[in-house]
């Protein structure tokens, strides 16, 4: 006859479930679960009766009465009367039947994966940042999550509103190739105005954030020739979409303005750029340079794709008129996000663009995921629409504003060596380096210290700019210890350049 666990096991396998998020109903049903899947509990092996495992482990027997129900009436117990329950002997059995047998006396040949590879996204150059991140004292590192300004009690509110049997009637059914009616209603009617941007509803499509944007439309409308400019430097996962369809990619300088514009501008099919807040610069473009941008557009046949990077984080709580909303051909491809300034893992983004367009991106976005979460959709529906989202917004310019002039201020007390690009909004600053003291050695000798942050070469189309910069991000950082921060990596700074003095021109 099998055995049960004995009551020491039992205390062990609920103590890997205790998680906060999870009731104590729930730890208890996730340790069986757990038991029986990883076999620790075998086929019409018995568990303990619903008094002997709550005596086991301390806590009420109605609470384990309610678990071994709930996995009763899921098949993973079997309820024998006078008996107690059992693992059910048939759910484990379909289990084992799906698994195929492993030939032991062939070794089948292994695949060359790489040669049958037509591009190698994992050898390109992107941003890394630690998986560990939230645990550095000085975590400098640009759009992460900061639970401490995260509106959780307003969120769950609108989640468990979009609970209700009404609103699950809307999301719940498989949407094809729609969006959620009431989003795209509260996007153009109380979050493109404020860009000066307006649209109806079929030129708009809702995408799993705007990097999902970019893919899309690099997709629909690029291949081998197509020729695109970027700016240099540039959000690089935009270069390296783009360079996944062209090898016709041209990166074009910006200053103290953004990008800069002439003539260049008439040799390309397709422009990315980031006028509100420059990619990673920071840096905004005034508007008599957004009229002279779309003045050559319109002579040269270029179509402009605009990411409106941190549209919406400005210090002064007034967010900067779009490119897009000076745009009277359609010329512009218009592309935001909802989760950035909220939470990243949200993933909602959405793209503006002429009617034709949002129709074909559709039927591509059938073809990838079909549509975004319908249910996140709907929630984030009902944050804009209760008032949620422009009160967050408020909150959010108000702390990154402290954060930035805690940090400009950190820097020029602590390493005036360094060139800061002056900013106006936005949750990171751009800082150009002492040249005798490489990015990427500083940000692993910072790290050595607790300071993460993140070096400038992957901004830039060559692989050794010239120049050293850095990217110092302030949104997910406590405003007390940025000062300390600064400090500690102006001290590795200044141990760096005794060891490397600068070059001398003669």
């Amino acid at each position: 006859m099998l055995q049960p666990l004995q009551g020491a096991m039992w205390k062990q396998l609920l103590q890997r479930s205790a998680r906060e998020n999870l009731t104590l109903q729930g730890q208890i049903r996730e340790m069986l679960v757990s038991a029986i899947l990883d076999g620790q509990l075998k086929p019409g092996a018995p568990v303990p009766s619903s008094r002997e495992l709550a005596t086991e482990l301390g806590v009420g027997r109605i609470t384990v009465v309610l678990a071994y129900q709930q996995l009763a009436d899921e098949g993973y117990l079997i309820s024998r009367e006078r008996k107690g329950h059992f693992v059910s002997s048939t759910l484990l059995g379909q289990r084992m039947q799906n698994r195929a047998p492993a030939d032991q006396g062939h070794q089948a040949p292994s695949i060359a994966w790489a040669q049958r590879l037509y591009q190698q996204p994992s050898a390109q150059r992107s941003i890394v940042k630690p998986a560990n991140w939230q645990k550095s004292p000085f975590p400098f590192l640009y759009g992460q999550f900061d639970e401490s300004l995260f509106p959780t009690a307003a969120w769950r509110e609108c989640c468990l509103k979009a609970l209700s049997v009404l609103d699950i009637r809307d999301w719940a059914p498989d949407q094809i190739t729609r969006d959620d009616e009431s989003l795209v209603d509260q996007i153009c009617t109380r979050v493109l105005p404020r860009r000066g941007v307006w649209a109806t509803a079929d030129q708009l499509i809702i995408t799993v954030g705007a990097q999902h944007a970019l893919y899309m439309v690099a997709d629909l409308l690029m291949r081998e020739q197509t020729r695109v400019a970027i700016e240099d430097p540039c959000y690089p996962d935009a270069r390296n979409i783009f360079a996944s369809r062209t090898s016709q990619i041209t990166p074009l300088p910006v200053d103290d303005n953004g990008l800069i514009v002439d003539d260049r501008l008439r040799h390309f099919d397709y422009l990315y750029t980031t006028p509100s807040h420059q990619c990673p610069t920071g840096v905004t473009m005034p508007l008599h340079r957004r009229e002279e941008l779309l003045r050559l557009a319109d002579a040269a046949d270029l179509v402009i794709i605009e990411d409106d990077f941190e549209s919406e984080n400005n210090f002064a709580g007034n967010p900067i008129p779009a490119l897009k909303s000076l745009d009277r051909s359609e010329r512009v491809i218009y592309i935001g996000s909802l989760s950035k300034s909220m939470a990243p893992g949200l993933r909602i983004g959405y793209i503006v663009a002429a009617p034709a367009l949002i129709t074909e991106l559709r039927a591509l976005r059938r073809l990838m995921i079909r549509h975004p979460s319908s249910f996140i959709q709907r929630s984030l529906s009902l944050f804009i629409s209760l008032g949620y989202n422009d009160a967050h917004l408020k909150r959010l310019a108000q702390a990154q504003k402290e954060r930035g002039t805690l940090m400009l201020d950190a820097l020029a007390r602590h390493a005036p060596q360094c060139t800061v690009t002056p900013m106006s909004g936005g949750g990171s600053c751009w800082v150009q380096l002492p040249d005798n003291v490489p990015a990427t050695e500083l940000a692993e000798r910072a790290a050595e210290r607790g300071v993460l942050i993140e070096p400038g070469d992957v901004f830039f189309q060559a692989e050794q700019p010239t120049g050293h910069f850095v990217r110092l991000g302030f949104q997910s950082i406590r405003a007390r210890v940025i000062d300390e921060g600064i400090a500690t990596l102006a001290g590795v700074i200044a141990e760096m350049q005794k060891r490397r003095p600068p070059m001398l021109i003669g």
